[in-house]
């Protein structure tokens, strides 16, 4: 198969979808790897290092999305990319569709094949290929908080570790999952006063035992979730639904109670955010201000460390590229159900019934697809 990685052009996004030891591996499998030249500048790889994997360098997007049968990216599409998406192409790459109508409307009439990293599952029922990332945003989640609590950057002037005879900062952790648990490793490195809320017993439970009394675990009832908004210092946003979008969990009126420069950092913006005051930011200008808080919703926030998050991401989806390219896409999906749940839209249908929901768009099933 012909595969094709490219720049990525979302503002301040610097990952690459393939690496040049992904590339590598590609080509030894007897596939032929398009690369943009200088798709990989962003992570320290240059031309040279992936024409030495065996890949060819071609000069422009156009020219790749031109020849490639799958384009493996990082980040959604932007218009100028749907545009040239064909019938039958395959991409694979990060969607989050669900508060995206205009993205879906191009995909569905693009005809391509996309299958989404953020719904495959794996054996537990887990999201392995969004795990990398959400670790990282997690992890971020704090150093952007603790950064957006500066004066100077708006913030209330809090150190979330404190100093010895003044108390640390408060941070509230919404969602025990991934995102919620790099987070709290994090913020309680850091010596910060932390309490995490999820709505499982058995995250709960998992979460106490592990952090003992370097964190606090409670219910994420609508009273709780209440009373820490509104004495946190820093609230992560944290709360994910495969494929569909994210629960507003703090409203504006409980910006009302928070305290000035109080910061939320919004890890759930890709699926349209978890506070009713969140709107997608960028690199650029990370941060706004609403009621006297802060909002961080960057909507790429692993794409700061491009070069970590990367390898990581490639660690993942490697194996599925190698599956797809060698085996074909439908036979690949057949093959591995898993995969399969990664499909979002084919034929110009939307085949994962959460995004058709939440965009009020008819749906095809996998079977139809695979058939």
């Amino acid at each position: 198969m012909i595969v094709g990685t490219v720049r990525e052009i979302k503002t301040h996004e610097y990952r690459v979808g393939l690496t040049p030891e992904s590339a590598r591996e590609l080509v030894a499998h007897g596939h032929e790897v398009l690369v943009e030249s200088g798709a990989g500048v962003g992570i320290g790889s240059s031309d040279e290092d992936y024409a030495a994997a065996g890949a060819k360098l071609l000069p422009d997007a156009k020219a790749v999305f031109d020849a490639a049968e799958m384009i493996v990216k990082v980040k959604e599409p932007q218009p100028v990319e749907r545009a040239m998406l064909r019938r039958g192409q395959i991409l694979f790459t990060y969607l989050h569709l669900a508060p995206d109508p205009e993205q879906a409307k191009d995909l569905i009439a693009s005809g391509a094949t996309c299958i989404a990293y953020e719904t495959v599952t794996d054996r537990s029922g887990a999201l392995p290929l969004l795990k990398p990332m959400s670790q990282v945003a997690g992890r971020m989640s704090i150093q952007a908080g603790a950064t957006a609590l500066e004066k100077a950057n708006g913030g209330r002037g809090v150190l979330l570790g404190g100093v010895p005879g003044v108390r640390p900062g408060k941070v509230a952790i919404l969602g025990g999952g991934v995102v919620g648990f790099n987070a709290a490793q994090m913020a309680a490195g850091l010596g910060a006063d932390v309490t995490i809320l999820d709505r499982s017993p058995e995250v709960l439970e998992r979460l106490a035992v592990h952090f003992e009394a370097r964190a606090k675990t409670r219910f994420a009832n609508a009273a709780n979730v209440a009373e820490c908004v509104a004495e946190a210092d820093l609230v992560i946003g944290a709360v994910l639904v495969a494929g569909a979008a994210a629960p507003k969990l703090v409203s504006a009126e409980m910006l009302k109670t928070m305290q000035r420069g109080a910061v939320l950092v919004d890890v759930a913006i890709d699926q349209g955010g978890c506070f009713e005051t969140s709107r997608a930011t960028t690199h650029a200008e990370p941060t706004y201000v609403v009621d006297g808080v802060v909002h961080y919703c960057v909507a790429n926030m692993p794409g700061a460390v491009a070069r970590t998050s990367t390898y990581a991401l490639n660690n993942v989806t490697l194996p599925h590229a190698l599956r797809i390219a060698g085996l074909g896409w439908k036979d690949a999906l057949r093959q591995d159900p898993h995969l399969a749940a990664g499909l979002n839209v084919w034929d110009g249908k939307i085949t994962y019934p959460a995004v058709a929901d939440e965009l009020g768009l008819p749906s095809a099933t996998l079977e139809a697809a695979l058939a």
